[in-house]
């Protein structure tokens, strides 16, 4: 099935009176790590170096990732005209760069690669539909239900290959679930601190906790608990867990829970 192209965005319904200036904040953001997406294909050809089927995959995957940061960028730039989204991505690669001369993976074996990417797709495929349930603006409704879509698909794509690694590299159940928590943790990192940085706040100095505070009270708002449950099965399913299973419902309540004490929290202080 063909990919869908930028000429397939509705733009000529784009409604500034639906836009919300927190999600036009987010949407910033998300433009710079989407448009990022070809120096993780870099870095995953080099991890993968001598598997040519996944290195093509991952070719055709990035192509998807900067098309997405492309058609947020060209939504954000007409809900907010004063918004530069070359010079914000400039700022944001100046200040934020993946280590990219590797031959081998951070997580420790190919394996865990691909299950980190498998926890990444989840949260971008659970994000993008939450966004698209809160936004009333057509416009970004159709790009986000098409880019979680995407994502949806990205995630099946590497739980594939996935499969195909976990029969030469043994990785246990354990391993996966260590590669699981530790990839969800960082999800408060650098990389989406500074994107909201530098997409928003350009005339001031970096600070991380800030920046991390600000973009989570935001993004964390829009997750309602049929997000929440789905994406925690898919994390059960990419650490080897029974995504269906007995440990569903109460790590979901749990999710919800910490998530809206955060956003509470958050607000009360001002972030």
């Amino acid at each position: 099935m063909a990919h869908w192209t930028l000429d397939q965005i509705p733009w000529d319904r784009f409604d500034p009176t639906r836009v919300d200036s927190d999600i036009v904040k987010l949407v910033k953001a998300a433009a710079l790590v989407e448009y990022n997406g070809g120096d993780y294909a870099t870095y995953l050809r080099n991890v993968f170096h001598d598997d040519d089927a996944f290195c093509a995959v991952a070719a055709d995957w990035a192509q998807e990732e900067v098309q997405h940061g492309a058609a947020l960028a060209r939504w954000a730039e007409m809900a907010d005209p004063a918004f530069d989204f070359d010079a914000s991505f400039k700022r944001f690669t100046d200040g934020y760069r993946i280590a990219l001369d590797v031959n081998a993976s951070v997580r420790g074996s190919r394996a865990g690669e691909l299950v980190a990417r498998c926890i990444v797709e989840t949260g971008t495929s659970s994000y993008y539909a939450a966004l698209a349930d809160s936004c009333d603006e057509p416009v970004l409704n159709a790009i986000c239900r098409k880019i979680a879509a995407d994502e949806l698909r990205h995630y099946k794509l590497f739980y594939t290959h996935l499969r195909r690694y976990l029969e030469q590299e043994k990785l246990g159940a354990w391993g996966r679930l260590r590669v699981s928590l530790g990839r969800i943790t960082e999800s408060e990192d650098d990389e989406l601190a500074y994107a909201y940085y530098a997409a928003n706040h350009a005339a001031e100095p970096y600070e991380r906790k800030r920046f991390s505070a600000a973009y989570a009270r935001r993004a964390y708002a829009y997750y309602q608990p049929p997000h929440i449950e789905r994406g925690i099965a898919m994390v059960l399913k990419a650490a080897g867990l029974n995504p269906q299973g007995p440990l569903l419902k109460p790590l979901a309540g749990f999710a919800v829970w910490f998530m809206r004490r955060r956003v509470a929290r958050l607000s009360a202080a001002g972030a």
